[in-house]
């Protein structure tokens, strides 16, 4: 049952001061009011249970409440909570020692940051400090944070009036199979073909200062757009032949949750410079940067500073050392890969019984499932997306549905690995159920 953390009010008072009080973000509030949360079941003021199956914002990889992180929080918020950014404590050293040794050789240097956003805009500094250039490549549906240089590397959502964004920055088509126009003559994805030419374009329109292009291995608030096989090897081979760096951002996909520790590992390629949050700090606000060892040494060596108030946090490194252990002792990644080809298997299932699912797609326990209106003519349908979103919530299922121009409503689908085979099974027959009333709805003209 739900604990109560703050005053009681009753539903009408509470959305009322939400509504008059909170700046507004994107989007709507969720009509859910959670009280409290554990594993991967979250629960309403009045005691309603909600399975999570986006692992809160995508982070709480461990579950909620996990008590071994709790434990390390109540550890270090007694004892060493917060320093000044330039003192150093055992905890950070921990953390990095972790790491790197769970990283391939090359993977050096640490810097631990609050967010997904600062572990991009350091890394984006750093590759502009080494190479010398400002000019930085990124996805079209592409999501990387919403501060300066973050934010103007981000495609999918957030560009619009604020004014000019920093100059130099460009974009390839996210190769998105299900939907690109390049195809082979049978009809096969040619995402090679869209790559070269996407660089073409790029060339004509550089002044010359390329620095870095920043991924993700699983374009995740673009709509859970996993990069074909090959084509993360082929993008390092563009960045080398252009003396640019490559950053891949797991924010969302690292610490195990696609059945790799990191999701780079999966194609082989290992990126010049690594960045992760999210899931590094199961729920807590902890992100790293991680690069070489000459990286580090160029960019210090001409005077790289990037100071903020969190830098380097010893209690977030403590839990980010524990959740690397947990992780490991645990073989998490490997639960990742067997209970994410449960979750798979179900949804592939409920696409053959519901026509309206046009794809299924993802690793691991990072899955998407694309709702259009016509499986022939993949039309968008955002609103039926939205609408049996709404109704797995009513049911008890936490599902999030992220809607772009350009495709239907896609469900992205992320689950703590700590999720037990009979959530996901649970969490499926709420989701046929949704599926099953939102259709009959709709057929009678409700």
């Amino acid at each position: 049952m739900p604990v109560a953390t703050t005053p009681t009010r009753s539903d009408a008072e509470f959305w009322k001061i939400a509504d008059s009080k909170l700046i507004r973000y994107g989007g709507s509030w969720s009509n859910v009011r959670v009280k409290s949360a554990k594993g991967a079941v979250m629960f309403d003021q009045n005691g309603k249970r909600i399975l999570d199956w986006t692992s809160g914002q995508m982070s709480s990889v461990l579950g909620h409440g996990h008590p071994e992180i709790c434990d390390v929080v109540d550890n270090y918020m007694r004892n060493l909570d917060h320093l000044f950014s330039a003192m150093v404590a055992d905890p950070i050293v921990d953390l990095a020692d972790a790491l790197t040794k769970l990283t391939p050789p090359g993977l050096d240097r640490c810097m631990f940051l609050s967010t997904g956003s600062e572990t991009n805009e350091c890394a984006l500094k750093l590759a502009k400090m080494y190479t010398g250039g400002h000019e930085i490549v990124s996805l079209s549906a592409s999501y990387h944070g919403m501060t300066h240089g973050s934010g103007a590397a981000t495609f999918s959502v957030g560009r619009k009036g604020y004014g000019p964004q920093l100059p130099g920055n460009f974009t390839l088509s996210v190769p998105y199979a299900y939907r690109s126009p390049f195809r082979h003559e049978d009809g096969s994805y040619d995402w090679q073909t869209e790559l070269d030419y996407g660089w073409d374009l790029i060339d004509r329109q550089s002044c010359g200062a390329l620095a870095a292009v920043i991924i993700e291995p699983i374009v995740s608030t673009g709509g859970i757009i996993t990069l074909p096989p090959g084509y993360m090897k082929a993008l390092k081979n563009h960045c080398e032949k252009r003396g640019m760096l490559l950053i891949v951002d797991e924010a969302q996909t690292g610490m195990g949750r696609t059945g790799d520790m990191f999701a780079f590992e999966h194609d082989g390629v290992v990126p010049d410079i690594l960045t992760l949050s999210k899931t590094l700090g199961a729920g807590l606000p902890l992100g790293a940067t991680i690069c070489t060892a000459e990286i580090e040494q160029v960019c210090h060596d001409r005077g790289f500073f990037y100071y903020t108030t969190h830098l380097n946090d010893p209690l977030v490194c403590a839990v980010g050392a524990k959740v690397c252990e947990i992780v490991v002792r645990d073989n998490l990644k490997d639960e990742a890969a067997r209970k994410g080809k449960v979750l798979k298997d179900g949804l592939l299932a409920l696409q053959n019984k519901y026509p309206n699912i046009g794809d299924v797609r993802g690793r691991g326990l990072m899955l998407g499932i694309e709702i259009v209106e016509d499986h022939e003519r993949k039309t968008p349908a955002d609103a039926l997306g939205t609408r049996i979103s709404a109704r797995c919530m009513e049911l008890g299922l936490s599902c999030n549905v992220v809607q772009l121009v350009g495709m239907g409503g896609t469900f992205r689908i992320a689950p703590p690995l700590t999720i037990t085979e009979d959530e996901i099974r649970e969490g499926l027959a709420i989701m046929d159920k949704a599926f099953e009333e939102c259709l009959a709805e709709r057929a009678n003209g409700v």
